[in-house]
């Protein structure tokens, strides 16, 4: 028998060649034919061609991130977490030889995929809503930039407003934008019935949202607008779905998805939307654009209000969607103020939190100093999540900061007419011609980075302050106090450090045979501790939040005794490896359950050269899966005998 497998994890870094060496050594005893391809943080390694995959009995994919399994279609494929391919590799391939594995079908459900699902049906509606905007997107974008550049460069003012000649070229441009802007609503609609009911919902969903989109199909002036798309959408898709559960005969189950659920599910939205829905959504419709176009004072104020803050307390989640789809729905309906408002508060969480690192660097750390110039630049193209890394680690200071910022920017813009013609936001569009009113965009925008930027330094305390009295304790130092480091060592670039085996990066200074400390916290700080002696670190405090960081996505403990903490941080000035053996073992909430008791922490640099250091990690992580390798660590108490142990790693 021959198999293949793939290997991977979020990280790839550990798990990933762990997997791999235990399927490999299984295989090998087992005498089953076996190649494995990981999918690690350097890319793709020991790729399995299509001759592989022709010639294989089945596919074992053990991963914890997205792995497509298309290019497996009609052979048997187990798809499982990384932690069962480190653990059960035996198990997995006897799987196969007992015939317990199903082939796999375009479009047919994994396990992965199914878990997957289960986790998303926490909110569906949102999940097909948010399915159909991602691909209406595309289809606004180009339509509404064509359309403002057309008018800018080929239009003329006129009292009613800016207008292109007939017979000009930008009018062609301007028709073409148009033809763009037409599919909004049936692509929105087409791909929310996709999201619900697969292929079949596609062709009702879309078609649904072309009378949605045209009134005259139900008898008025007006049409449904977006939200008769989003109707058209979900009645199509849940029609679809609805009929797909009807038992057929088995002849014809084959032209069901391409023939008769399009079909009839077509026939059943379109009826619906001209004779029941059509008419009723389209006056609704109608009347809240009118109402909202009718806006004046108070009103207008409390929306902006209240779209400022929607899109600023979550850069980019749910929130930030919802008031972005109102205000593309708007530029349909040509009102472009609300978009123009939007437009302005996306732009000032990530701009704002850029100039307050630099207006003010002492309150920042140097890897926030570094996030503020990508997240400045990340702003003027109206990229909102730049400012998260901000908010995670200060979320009580940096969110009312850029909420309050991104209502007053668009407060302003909303008061002074500022119009968006494309569904995008920041200083691009106006760049690009796409806005009303230009000057106040920009002053709208100012007057909020700037209230953003000012009132996050004022919350925020000095970095060296709260180093000296926080940092200390928080690494077991209770009487030391945090020396401010030279601006010369801060702004040091990493070493660079040649890597052709693991005692290149773990010398014997780096070894504790007996950890004094008892708990996974104690021994992170020891392990710390070592490090900062041997001159690895610029900064424990922020490489020991990237440690801790990596702890809160998930255990670096990975079992049989084995915990491999690690982190990328702006505080590590060269890659290094330090070894720390519990001879009671350590609680490492562990997939298997088992104590940490060979705990090796790795430092790298955020801007580490190469990846010399992650193909030592790679060798490491397979050598300990080697038993007697492992026993031969934990019985080992002197430093000499460990690093002697520890040169077979190359």
């Amino acid at each position: 028998m021959k198999l293949l497998a793939i290997t991977a994890c979020p990280v790839g870094i550990a798990h990933t060649y762990m997997a791999a060496e235990n399927i490999q050594k299984a295989a090998d005893e087992l005498g089953v034919e076996m190649k494995v391809e990981t999918q690690g943080s350097i890319g793709v390694e020991n790729e399995l061609t299509r001759e592989d995959i022709e010639a294989a009995d089945g596919i074992i994919i053990a991963s914890d991130k997205e792995v497509s399994k298309e290019r497996f279609a009609g052979k048997k494929v187990l798809a499982v977490s990384v932690q069962e391919g480190i653990r059960k590799p035996e198990e997995l391939i006897s799987r196969f030889e007992n015939d317990e594995v199903p082939v796999y079908k375009a479009g047919m459900k994994t396990a992965d995929e199914v878990k997957g699902e289960k986790k998303s049906k926490e909110n569906p509606v949102y999940r097909h809503l948010m399915n159909g905007v991602s691909y209406m997107i595309p289809f606004i974008v180009v339509g509404g930039l064509l359309i403002a550049i057309a008018l800018t460069l080929g239009g003329e003012q006129t009292p009613g407003g800016i207008v292109i000649p007939e017979g000009l070229f930008w009018k062609q441009v301007e028709a073409i934008g148009g033809a763009s802007f037409a599919f909004m609503v049936p692509i929105l609609a087409g791909y929310i019935a996709y999201s619900i009911a697969d292929r079949p919902g596609l062709a009702p969903g879309v078609v649904g949202g072309y009378i949605a989109a045209n009134g005259s199909f139900y008898g008025t002036e007006a049409n449904a607008g977006f939200i008769g798309g989003i109707i058209a959408g979900f009645l199509a898709g849940y029609i679809v779905l609805a009929l797909k559960k009807i038992k057929v005969p088995k002849a014809m189950e084959p032209v069901m998805p391409i023939i008769f659920l399009p079909i009839i599910g077509t026939i059943i939205v379109g009826l619906l939307f001209i004779y029941v829905i059509g008419a009723p959504v389209a006056a609704l419709f109608e009347g809240l654009t009118t109402w909202l176009e009718g806006m004046q004072g108070a009103s207008s104020i409390l929306l902006a209000v209240i779209l400022g803050g929607m899109i600023a307390i979550d850069m980019g989640g749910p929130f930030n969607k919802v008031a972005f789809l109102f205000g593309v729905g708007m530029i349909a309906e040509g009102n472009y103020t609300i978009m123009g408002a939007i437009a302005v508060a996306i732009c000032i969480p990530p701009i704002g939190m850029g100039l307050a690192t630099f207006i003010n660097k002492k309150k920042y750390n140097p890897a926030e100093i570094e996030a503020g110039k990508a997240s400045f630049t990340m702003g003027l193209f109206g990229i909102t999540e730049g400012a998260i890394p901000f908010a995670a680690q200060d979320p009580l200071r940096v969110i009312p900061s850029i909420v309050t910022g991104s209502m007053v920017g668009a407060v302003i813009a909303m008061v002074s007419s500022v119009g968006d013609h494309v569904a995008h936001g920041g200083p691009i569009v106006a760049v690009l011609g796409a806005v009303d009113n230009v000057l106040m965009f920009f002053v709208a925008a100012l007057i909020g980075i700037l209230v953003t930027a000012f009132m996050v330094n004022a919350l925020k305390r000095t970095v060296g302050t709260e180093a000296a009295g926080v940092g200390a304790v928080s690494l077991g130092e209770e009487s030391e106090p945090v020396a401010e480091k030279p601006a010369e060592e801060k702004e040091a670039a990493p070493e660079k450090t040649e890597v052709n085996k693991l005692t290149d990066i773990l010398d014997r200074d780096l070894i504790e045979v007996d950890l004094d400390s008892t708990d996974q916290k104690g021994v992170i700080d020891e392990l710390i501790q070592k490090l900062d002696r041997a001159g690895v670190l610029s900064s424990k405090e922020e490489y020991k939040e990237a440690i801790l960081a990596r702890e809160a996505e998930g255990t670096t403990g990975l079992g049989m005794n084995i915990a491999i903490p690690h982190g990328k941080s702006d505080g590590v000035r060269r890659p290094a490896v330090v070894y720390g053996r519990s001879t009671e073992g350590v609680d490492w909430n562990s997939m298997d359950g088992t104590e940490a008791k060979l705990i090796f922490m790795i430092a790298v640099p955020t801007e580490s050269a190469g990846d010399d250091h992650l193909k030592i990690l790679q060798m490491l992580s397979r050598k300990l899966m080697d038993d007697d390798f492992r026993n031969e660590l934990l019985d080992t108490d002197s430093t000499e005998g460990v690093y002697a142990l520890l040169e077979e790693v190359k």
